[in-house]
């Protein structure tokens, strides 16, 4: 159901943009943001909201990431350029919560795209992964950092 809204929501902004005549990336927005909130106002009766309501949890996922990303950035960099070694790297083990083949990536990915972590293997019963962290002071505080900031938030988005 979710993926049928968002393919109206899609074709919706087409018609927009034909109605317009005009393809820039800021109509293509309003489009999209329009015709989203014609379909929630159609849907108001509908008692499966999920598709109105994750959008808000992506976005907001989207500039946490981003947060966490460039401060990471920065802290990499900080240390690149002093002459003091900060850094206490290792390797951790943790257990999963997610399950698929999906979620088990994207979260791979998310972890190995924030720099100073990389995630180096994924057990063959896909219940635990391998992360190196170049900042690892306390080991159950990277964890959970990981499962707090990064794990939970993309298994509410996927479940």
């Amino acid at each position: 159901m979710m993926q049928k809204r968002f393919l109206l929501n899609i074709l919706l902004t087409l018609v927009w943009i034909a109605l317009t005549g005009s393809f820039t990336y800021i109509n293509l927005f309003f489009g999209f943001v329009i015709s989203f909130f014609v379909l929630w106002i159609i849907s108001r009766g509908n008692p499966d909201k999920r598709y109105f309501t994750i959008l808000f949890k992506v976005i907001g996922f989207f500039f946490y990431f981003l947060y966490e990303m460039l401060k990471a950035n920065f802290q990499v960099a900080y240390e690149v350029m002093t002459f003091n070694l900060h850094m206490k790297p290792g390797i951790v083990k943790m257990e999963l919560d997610a399950r698929t083949d999906l979620e088990i990536t994207l979260l791979a990915s998310l972890i190995s795209l924030t720099p100073g972590t990389l995630v180096i293997d994924v057990s063959d019963d896909k219940k635990v992964m391998y992360v190196h962290g170049m900042y690892l002071e306390d080991r159950a505080r990277f964890i959970e950092s990981i499962k707090m900031g990064l794990e939970r938030p993309l298994l509410n988005i996927m479940r």
